[in-house]
């Protein structure tokens, strides 16, 4: 268990990395297409300007039009009687059955008739000439009008794809935090109840702590070995110097003797020295109890250690009566070894302390954290339920076993009641 939980851990970091580059992506096709939406909206809002130019200029395309063709129309009809007119030859024109006034009149009325033609031939010219222009102009609208509209389905046809990924980059983060509330639902079966998991959480603890006792014990026999080798050499030494100088001259023996006597006192000195840095090392090595212990969360203590709870069994932990809704918070540092539901127990929190403590809540409306993480002394792990007055369920072990959570960490080891 304890090896799947440090594989989660290491997952749930990975996931975590991975989270974060993906929602670096999200955020960057959030903004784009943001600035993409606001290009689509101004083409939009020229594509209708143009729009509505194109149909002014349309109008009046038809209306000059339609003016022209009246013109065209009147001026034909002169024309026509100037040609007839025209084609009457003068002893013709004498010889009319009209009177000399008559004849006199209409060619008066002739005379002022062709200049008038004139003038009106040229503003034909003059329309003529701005119905071409409003042509000309009306087809370049038309153009950029086209050139608009294929822009503006170019920038749609990116949205679409930028919206596209932004999708699959959601679903893909959302399928791996899928897979890791599955696994941690897999992990939650395979325990057979809530004392075997902490059984499994505190065995390899003590393991491990074995392990390294085993190891220092070895470290200091192997020192002490080394310490008496060499001492027993010195005076091997010291004892054939002695030897050599016992017959060269009396007075050398007594400050050879003396200065054995010295070198033993030093070594047994040095061996007491030894011994006492052991002791102070495998002190050292011993754990302390952590201080500054709280309760996960305020309220009235409803059933103490020890006491009978409402089923009759004699409770391991403390029950607190909070307000709903309420935060709870780490009674101390450490790391998240379980969070979620289990069993008959409903929303619960292993979180593992330093030197063999373990604190067990349960009792969550909502837990905000997740296993692997590390929490400070006082951090917010979650909300109490948001209706009626809830309980919260606070034990403490030590080692695998229950202590009293009312005296702190700093509590006596061992079982018994509090």
């Amino acid at each position: 268990m304890e090896q799947d939980l440090q594989t989660d851990k290491a997952l749930q970091r990975q996931l975590d990395r991975q989270s974060q580059t993906l929602q670096k992506e999200l955020d960057e096709l959030r903004d784009r297409l943001v600035g993409l939406a606001d290009q689509e909206r101004a083409q939009e809002d020229e594509l209708a300007h143009l729009e509505e130019s194109l149909t002014a200029l349309e109008t009046q395309e038809r209306n000059q039009a339609e003016k022209l063709e009246g013109e065209r129309q009147q001026i034909a009809a002169l024309l026509a009687a100037l040609q007839r007119v025209a084609r009457i030859p003068p002893e013709a024109a004498l010889a009319r059955p009209d009177g000399p006034v008559d004849t006199l009149r209409s060619a008066l009325l002739l005379r002022d008739t062709v200049p008038a033609l004139r003038a009106r031939a040229d503003a034909l010219a003059q329309a003529l000439t701005r119905l071409a222009e409003t042509r000309e102009t009306l087809q370049a609208q038309r153009s950029r009008t086209y050139a608009a509209r294929l822009t503006l389905i170019d920038r749609q046809k990116e949205i679409g794809q930028l919206v596209a990924r932004r999708e699959e980059l959601s679903r893909q983060t959302e399928e791996e935090r899928q897979q890791v509330a599955q696994r941690t639902a897999r992990l939650t079966g395979q325990a057979a109840d809530l004392r075997q998991l902490m059984d499994r959480i505190e065995a390899e603890r003590r393991a491990a702590a074995a392990m390294a006792a085993k190891r220092e014990a070895e470290r200091l026999e192997a020192e002490r070995r080394d310490a008496e080798r060499r001492l027993a050499e010195q005076r091997a030494a010291e004892q054939r110097l002695a030897e050599q100088k016992l017959a060269e001259q009396k007075a050398a023996e007594q400050r050879q003797a003396e200065q054995k006597l010295a070198e033993q006192r030093a070594a047994d000195q040095r061996a007491s020295d030894q011994r006492a840095r052991a002791e102070t090392e495998t002190a050292r090595a011993a754990p302390s109890a952590p201080a500054g212990e709280r309760l996960p969360v305020g309220g009235r203590v409803t059933v103490r250690y020890g006491e009978a709870d409402r089923y009759g069994a004699t409770s391991r932990g403390v029950t607190i009566q909070a307000r709903a809704g309420s935060t709870v918070v780490s009674p101390q540092a450490g790391t998240i070894v379980f969070a979620g539901p289990f069993r008959g127990y409903g929303q619960i929190l292993i979180v593992e302390h330093s030197h063999g403590y373990h604190s067990l809540i349960a009792g969550f409306g909502r837990i905000d954290t997740a296993v692997g993480r590390r929490v400070a002394t006082g951090e917010p792990i979650g909300l109490m339920p948001a209706d009626g007055s809830p309980d919260l369920y606070f034990e403490l072990r030590r080692h695998g076993q229950p202590i009293n959570p009312q005296r702190g960490f700093g509590a006596p080891e061992g079982k018994g009641q509090g």
